[in-house]
Formats: structure tokens, sequence, C-alpha cells
């Protein structure tokens, strides 16, 4: 469970950064609130961010995949791992 987590929660915070990093959407808002001085530091803020989704994402699918593997790995003490 915590895999499929952690693969939506990087997903999520992926696409949303992305929307907000790559369109004028965070600039349009912040100059609607008055705090039109700070999009000179979105960068400092929302390039960190999207590379800390990203590698939530990559570790939440690695976690994932790597769990399914193990379900079909044999268990413990089968004739297999005797060998």
């Amino acid at each position: 469970m915590k895999g499929r987590l952690l693969l939506t929660l990087g997903i999520a915070g992926t696409v949303l950064t992305c929307v907000v990093c790559f369109t004028p959407a965070a600039v349009a808002v912040l100059g609607l609130l008055g705090l039109a001085r700070w999009t000179g530091y979105l960068d400092y803020v929302l390039l960190p961010l999207l590379a800390l989704f990203l590698v939530l994402l990559g570790y939440g699918w690695r976690r994932r995949r790597w769990g399914a593997r193990l379900a079909k790995a044999p268990r413990e003490g089968t004739a297999w791992q005797n060998r």
C-alpha cells in the first residue's frame, strides 16, 4: 500500500508542479493577490519541488514494481531454494 501511496503522491505532485511551473498560472495568482514581487523567486521553489516529486514518483514506482516481483518469488523453505 505504501508504494501505491507514494506513486499517487508523486504523480499528483509532479502534475501540479508542472502546471504551476510551466504556465503563467502562478504569476497570475500572485499578481491577483498583490504578491507579484515574489514571482522572481518562483524558480527557486518550484524547480526543486518538481525534482522532489519526480524522485518520489520514481521511488514509489520502483517500490511498487519491486513488491510485485517479491509477490511472484518463491517463499522461504521451498524446494526451489534448497537446490
